[in-house]
């Protein structure tokens, strides 16, 4: 119990900034919750913010300063640790003389929580205030873990007077190294996929390696969508003596952000397989692990370190966390879209949470805004979307991209350019209409929406943070992106943090009387709705892709048999049961009509 998590729930990474101070926020509650360390200059502005807030002594780094991406990030860390190991005893003491703030603190416990039990036994029977109650919540209790979150693609040259840095000080580098640099002790998440050259980098630090008594200071956690992908990554890293102490599952497409789909995979078959192969994962990676760590002369590991399996994406009822907690025997579950609408858990602007309360699920969609060109999951009416319409009219196109985190097309220069540039798109646009003789009126417009859908997400992305610390926003007015999963359509009301603890543990609920249906029926209708539309969109056809449809194919009605046995077997969604199989064979028909093209010869 000891050094068990409080909850069996975190907070996951939420674009650039809506989880920028959530473990000020939360972390003395015991929730764990993940920061965005790639852009650099609003973790500068938020630690101004924090530093005035609390009367600190951070100084400001300049981007004169030598290595000041990295610096920046290392000072905001350690200043956010200070705070939260500040709030954590300050709650300490304040639980240990006022008895409702321990009643609430109890009540936001899960149900089968050792410590529920400990806290209330003392307080039933009035000893709350005596030193056996202090020794055990000095015991007992700890801040939720401050981890950081680093896209591994994100990672785009820099240059100095038009010379080119050293890889070093490649923007994913320059977070790696400020967070490795930084006094916390807590983890990595490493998302989007695998950048061999960034994981060799890692073995730069000690902190990611074990010490003498086999414990890692720093731990390292890939976010993963399938278990091929974290079998191979894991390997890699092993090589080198890093563990993977968290594989990280999410659904590829009912999450927020950027989706990776995969080739049908449906996430209950996924988690299915890291269940049975989990010891797989664990060997292999200790071997390959015990041999690397020998050849470089470093502490040995004779058993293998704790590996944890978790899982997020489309979560919204205590029976789904709990059924994913029991079933696939998971250590947390992620919720994330839901807390954009706990003001104490995330950044964002009043509008913005305005705008996410009202909208119907209609109104959450897959985009094509990301300058990364990956299907990314935003909701509309958004002010960004507001105020590229308004440039549209007078046939302005792109951001002025003041920052280039995503400026990693090198089409038009060996610096690179983002695809939501201004600069980009002027090109492209002159491009498209020197072709323009040669395209139906549909397919131009087509190729046009293509270029400028494209948002400047860097800005976009953080704005809403400003906007609720009233920080002043300087430069080309952008307006908010907001990255919520589909998921949070079924979310009507802003709630406590307290009623969302209550709501995932099954002691209230927050959902309005609607069908919402099952999360793993969700992601499957996402699923043959995403087979379509690539099938409908994909011009000429070639071998490669009916291959890989009739994979997706075969794939997603192994995934609904699956089910069928699934919940038919189990003592979940018993309520819901005739619903579910309905909607299963309703997919299943669905996903058989589907005609895979043949290439024409």
């Amino acid at each position: 119990m000891t050094n068990k998590p409080l909850h069996n729930f975190h907070i996951p990474v939420m674009g650039l900034a809506y989880t920028i101070d959530s473990p000020i926020r939360v972390a003395h509650y015991g929730i764990s919750s993940v920061i965005s360390i790639i852009d650099d200059e609003i973790i500068e502005k938020i630690k101004v913010f924090y530093n005035k807030k609390f009367s600190l002594n951070y100084l400001r780094i300049s981007t004169m300063t030598e290595d000041y991406r990295a610096k920046r990030i290392t000072d905001y860390l350690d200043m956010v640790n200070d705070i939260v190991n500040e709030k954590f005893e300050s709650f300490k003491e304040e639980i240990s003389k006022n008895t409702e703030t321990l009643k609430s603190f109890i009540g936001m416990l899960p149900n089968t929580s050792d410590l529920k039990n400990g806290l209330q036994n003392f307080l039933n029977q009035n000893e709350y205030l005596g030193t056996g109650f202090k020794q055990f919540i000095e015991t007992h209790l700890k801040p939720g873990n401050i981890d950081v979150n680093i896209m591994t693609k994100v990672d785009k040259d820099n240059f100095k007077k038009n010379e080119q840095l050293p890889v070093i000080y490649n923007d994913a580098h320059a977070s790696l190294r400020g967070f490795a640099n930084s006094k916390l002790s807590s983890s990595m998440v490493l998302s989007a996929g695998m950048n061999p050259r960034l994981y060799s980098y890692i073995e730069e630090f000690d902190d990611f390696f074990p010490d003498e008594n086999g414990v890692l200071k720093k731990k390292i956690i890939l976010k993963v969508s399938d278990f091929r992908s974290a079998m191979i990554q894991g390997n890699f890293l092993a090589k080198k003596g890093l563990w993977i102490s968290e594989y990280r599952i999410e659904s590829g497409l009912n999450c927020g952000g950027h989706a990776f789909a995969t080739e049908g995979l449906l996430l209950g078959p996924i988690m299915e397989e890291f269940k049975q192969k989990k010891s797989e994962l664990i060997q292999s990676a200790h071997a390959l692990m015990t041999t690397a760590l020998e050849q470089k002369g470093r502490y040995a590991v004779n058993q293998p370190l704790e590996m944890k399996i978790t899982v997020q994406g489309g979560v919204g009822t205590s029976e789904e966390h709990e059924f994913l907690l029991e079933n696939y025997k998971v250590d947390s579950v992620g919720w994330g879209s839901p807390f954009l609408l706990v003001p104490e858990a995330t950044s964002v602007d009043t509008a913005t949470r305005e705008l996410l309360i009202k909208s119907k699920a209609e109104d959450f969609y897959l985009s094509n805004i990301s300058p990364l060109g990956v299907p990314f999951n935003t909701v509309r009416g958004t002010s960004n979307e507001h105020l590229q319409h308004q440039k549209e009219v007078l046939e302005k196109y792109g951001s002025s991209c003041p920052k280039k985190l995503l400026a990693l097309s090198k089409e038009y220069s060996p610096k690179g350019t983002c695809t939501a540039s201004k600069k980009h798109q002027t090109l492209k646009l002159k491009e498209l209409q020197e072709e323009k003789s040669t395209l139906t009126v549909e397919q131009f417009n087509k190729r046009k929406k293509e270029i400028t859908d494209k948002a400047c997400l860097c800005v976009g992305l953080v704005n809403a943070a400003y906007m609720e610390q009233k920080i002043e926003i300087k430069g080309e007015k952008q307006g908010v992106v907001i990255c919520p999963g589909p998921n949070l359509a079924y979310f009507n009301k802003e709630v406590s943090l307290s009623e969302m603890i209550q709501h995932i543990y099954g002691n209230n609920n927050i959902l309005p009387h609607s069908e919402r249906p099952n999360m793993f029926i969700s992601e499957l209708k996402m699923y043959v709705d995403h087979l379509k539309k690539e099938i409908t969109e994909s011009s000429p056809i070639t071998h490669s892709q009916t291959k890989k449809w009739n994979t997706f194919k075969k794939n997603i009605l192994e995934g609904i048999a699956y089910y069928n046995d699934l919940f038919n077997n189990s003592r979940f969604f018993k309520n819901r049961i005739e619903m579910i199989t309905l909607q299963l064979e309703e997919y299943k028909s669905m996903i058989a009509g589907i005609e895979i093209p043949q290439v024409e010869k």
